[in-house]
């Protein structure tokens, strides 16, 4: 295709934010690009979730141009949309972000647009689809972590990034019962899930659990999974162009 794929990022709320005034609406500089940097266009959308309603139709017709998604990282996930009471360590909760990312992730499955879950992002596609988390690892330290993790063979993502990648996270939570569908394809040395895929579903789909973009600009197999999101979207792209 001639252009770039449109890649749907949706914002964090930030209560400030340099050069800016007051609240912002933010992405990780590092994720944007790292898409960009891929081939794609990394479009920041505002996280609207009014009343903190998960309001698919409104998403559904915000995101018409979308060619794939990239759900961020970020804060906490409100319990109660796992049906599970809060943990202390509990930071950043904000339930209209929450209800957008739900929207969002919801939006993309049964849309089949390509996605790439990161961190929170993975644990949103987790809840949406039905799954719970862990709401506080304890004494799993996952935090400002660089280590060697275990990907099943014969998978996806061991074809991207081998079956055993080094890999830099930051979490204190992580996917606890799985979604429907969603299958456990990466392990940390101590049982943490990693990364999932997702089984039927009619678009590609990857969850990860660390952030591939905190070293994407110098280790080309991180680099990969951007990539791969961007040339699944360039083809979904060009397939509706020839319809």
């Amino acid at each position: 295709m001639s252009r770039r794929p449109l890649i749907v990022v949706p914002a964090r709320f930030s209560a400030s934010a340099s050069a800016l005034r007051y609240g912002a609406d933010v992405a990780a500089r590092a994720l944007v690009e790292a898409v960009h940097a891929a081939g794609g266009e990394p479009l920041v959308v505002h996280p609207a979730a009014p009343g903190a309603a998960v309001d698919v139709d409104e998403v559904r017709e915000r995101l018409w141009f979308a060619d794939g998604v990239l759900l961020p990282g970020g804060g906490d996930l409100a319990a109660h949309w796992s049906g599970q009471q809060p943990h202390p360590s509990q930071y950043d909760v904000d339930e209209e972000q929450d209800a957008f990312d739900l929207a969002v992730a919801r939006h993309a499955l049964a849309a089949g647009l390509p996605m790439l879950a990161v961190c929170r992002g993975n644990q949103v596609v987790n809840v949406a689809l039905g799954g719970d988390l862990v709401q506080d690892l304890g004494e799993r330290i996952h935090r400002h972590v660089v280590q060697e993790i275990a990907v099943d063979p014969g998978t996806a993502l061991a074809r991207l990034v081998g079956t055993a990648p080094t890999i830099s996270c930051y979490h204190h939570q992580g996917i606890g019962r799985l979604g429907a569908g969603l299958r456990a394809v990466a392990h940390a040395p101590d049982g943490v899930i990693e990364a999932v895929e997702l089984e039927g579903s009619t678009g590609w789909y990857l969850g990860v659990q660390w952030h591939p973009e905190d070293t994407a600009a110098h280790d080309p197999v991180q680099a990969g999974l951007f990539g791969e999101l961007v040339a699944q979207a360039s083809a979904r792209a060009s397939s509706r162009a020839s319809c």
